[in-house]
């Protein structure tokens, strides 16, 4: 038996489907800029949560939550046709603040290496 659940593999699906169609059929220039991260579904299939971020940006504008909002019932439908589900997913978009996250951490390791070669050839 699988341990992954089927929730997770449609979860996927809908991550490589709504990247595809955001890049290829969309043309909203509100959302160019917008990468999926990634995607929770409900074990029952009903609801998907979409994470995004958007390049560049170390927060989500309106613009890019009205973008993603106003399409939404297009992505929901191209979703249920693609993906032959009983059901199509509501999709809800969240903003993923990781990479800005990720970023900052990594600029704090920058800054106290920098501090410690600073130290090392003082001593």
């Amino acid at each position: 038996m699988s341990s992954f659940k089927r929730a997770d593999r449609v979860a996927d699906l809908i991550r490589m489907e709504i990247a595809d169609l955001l890049l290829k059929q969309v043309r909203d220039p509100r959302i160019g800029s917008v990468t999926i991260t990634g995607v929770k579904v409900t074990d029952d299939l009903r609801t998907a949560k979409i994470f995004f971020v958007e390049m560049g940006k170390d927060a989500c504008s309106e613009d890019v939550q009205a973008g993603l909002k106003k399409a939404a019932g297009f992505l929901r439908r191209e979703l249920g046709r693609r993906l032959q589900l009983r059901f199509a997913p509501e999709l809800l978009f969240a903003y993923d603040p990781s990479f800005a996250y990720g970023d900052r951490i990594e600029s704090l390791l920058t800054e106290i290496r920098r501090e410690e070669e600073k130290h090392a050839a003082e001593d």
